[in-house]
């Protein structure tokens, strides 16, 4: 269970620049400088973007010129492909580490491969693969990677039949596979068999950790079982390893919530209260605030506020929080009030708490009032395009398509680094502009965006081209620049071109 939602302040991640450079050390003995182009292994894999384009022949050329690379290089390569979520270049690389370079597999890479077959054949040929697997590579890594493909797929039958394969060789003896079970059951509305599940776990003297017993609890609280949730409460309680655990608390407020149970979160929520001293996770306050927002006892939540509200040096996220917060709650006059507080104590202006106020306004509908004051809030100051995107959001919400499309721009204008509007903004705008045959429109945005372009965009620059009647070859020009082959969609956008 994760105790704090990401949404809220998304941790600083290093440039996709710097971390080009570190993946490209991996594969060449040249010094990497930021100033100077790599030749490595990475580079010439990384520039193909089209998935359709095979990355087999780069190997083969990089083993042809005389360079060398080993089996953790290229499962590095394989990892940092699956992280560009390229699978199926990860997959040709795993495959081709042994069947060109006859490197022997180990269960780690057939747990990898497992994931990669399933994410671009899918469970049938994954099956396939685990079953052509030798007996001695078919460790507990691989049974819990196709456990957890199962569960993705929310087979029941099937993670039951490989979970009884794993009892049978001696591999279900962790909380893990039956954590995955749990998850399963909740998943599909099984939750009446978690209960046997656990008496197994007790009979094996398999220990209750603090997962296992978190996902008791939404469990019940999926089924609307009180009595099931209170059960592993009082179960853990007397438990000396979970005394006043945070995670589990916290779960059970939004059990009780959802059992309308106000009082008995309050007393949870006490309990959370007096942990905060002690927590080191600086988030811990403002994870609160958003618990007693949920509950809807908005004399609380300003107390806790006024009580717990940390120095100066915090102002942004526990603002900002607060902010969210008092809107849930329908306090948008409040909402304001605290945002003024921030703007007479911040030394920094950080655009992500107004970006609160705007999206608080959005959702009432006050999108005007929130365009009015974003324009105040950045006379002389330098603007963040995620401010200009939540209206864009807002107008797109509206069908004001016309100024969403304005603020789209104003955001891809202001974009820093690799910022890319999100489909929520940027696919309505284009296919506002598409419907209406505004090639200009569209060329705008795209001249704007950072590329690479995805192979969509140019597709609806292409087909609004054919509608307008206006020349493709640009368009055709532009995509092979960016290595896309004319595909079959490409093909019959042309094709209906010809026959208007």
């Amino acid at each position: 269970m994760k105790l704090f939602s990401t949404k809220f302040f998304p941790l600083l991640q290093q440039s996709r620049r710097n971390y080009s450079v570190l993946l490209s050390s991996l594969f060449t003995n040249k010094p990497i400088t930021q100033s100077s182009p790599s030749n490595s292994l990475y580079d010439r894999i990384q520039t193909i973007r089209d998935p359709k384009t095979s990355v087999v022949p780069v190997l083969d050329q990089w083993v042809g010129e005389g360079n060398t690379v080993d089996k953790q290089q290229l499962r590095n390569l394989c990892r940092a492909m699956t992280e560009f979520k390229r699978f199926h270049h990860a997959l040709e690389i795993c495959q081709w580490m042994t069947d060109c370079r006859c490197l022997a597999l180990s269960s780690k890479d057939v747990a990898l491969r497992l994931d990669l077959i399933h994410r671009i054949h899918g469970i049938e040929d994954a099956e396939k693969y685990f079953n052509n697997v030798s007996n001695d590579l078919k460790t507990f890594n691989v049974y819990r990677a196709l456990l957890s493909l199962y569960v993705q797929e929310a087979s029941v039958e099937r993670a039951e039949a490989i979970m009884q394969k794993m009892r049978d060789v001696g591999l279900a003896t962790s909380p893990f596979p039956y954590n995955m079970l749990i998850d399963l059951y909740i998943k599909t509305g099984n939750s009446d068999k978690i209960d046997k599940l656990m008496q197994e776990m007790n009979e094996k003297a398999i220990p209750l950790e603090k997962y296992t017993a978190s996902s008791r609890i939404a469990a019940y609280i999926a089924a609307s079982d009180l009595s099931g949730m209170e059960r592993v409460l009082n179960q853990v309680e007397k438990d000396h390893h979970f005394v006043d655990d945070w995670d589990l608390y916290s779960l059970a407020v939004s059990g009780y919530v959802k059992f309308g149970l106000i009082e008995k979160a309050l007393v949870m929520l006490k309990k959370m209260e007096r942990m905060i001293p002690l927590l080191k996770n600086k988030l811990a306050f403002e994870y609160l605030l958003t618990l007693y927002a949920s509950t809807g006892m908005k004399n609380e939540l300003y107390r806790v506020w006024n009580e717990y509200k940390p120095p100066n040096d915090r102002v942004n996220e526990s603002h900002a929080c607060m902010i969210t917060c008092l809107a849930k709650l329908d306090d948008i006059e409040g909402a304001e009030k605290i945002f003024v507080e921030w703007e007479s104590q911040c030394t920094v202006y950080d655009f992500r708490v107004i970006n609160r106020l705007l999206v608080a306004y959005s959702k009432k509908g006050l999108i005007e009032k929130a365009e009015s004051t974003l324009n105040k809030a950045v006379e002389g100051r330098k603007t963040h395009a995620s401010s200009w995107n939540v209206l864009a959001i807002g107008y797109v919400e509206q069908n004001q398509m016309l100024k969403a499309v304005e603020m789209l721009k104003r955001a891809i204008s202001v974009g820093r680094g690799r910022w890319w509007p999100s489909s929520i903004t940027l696919d309505p705008c284009l296919d506002f502009l598409e419907g209406k045959g505004d090639v200009g429109g569209i060329e705008d945005i795209i001249k704007l965006l950072k590329k690479p372009l995805t192979r969509d965009i140019y597709h609806r620059w292409l087909r609004t081209c054919v509608a307008a009647g206006d020349s493709v070859s640009k368009v055709l020009d532009q995509m092979k620049l960016d290595g896309f082959s004319v595909d079959e969609e490409t093909d019959k956008i042309l094709k209906t071109g010809q026959s208007l």
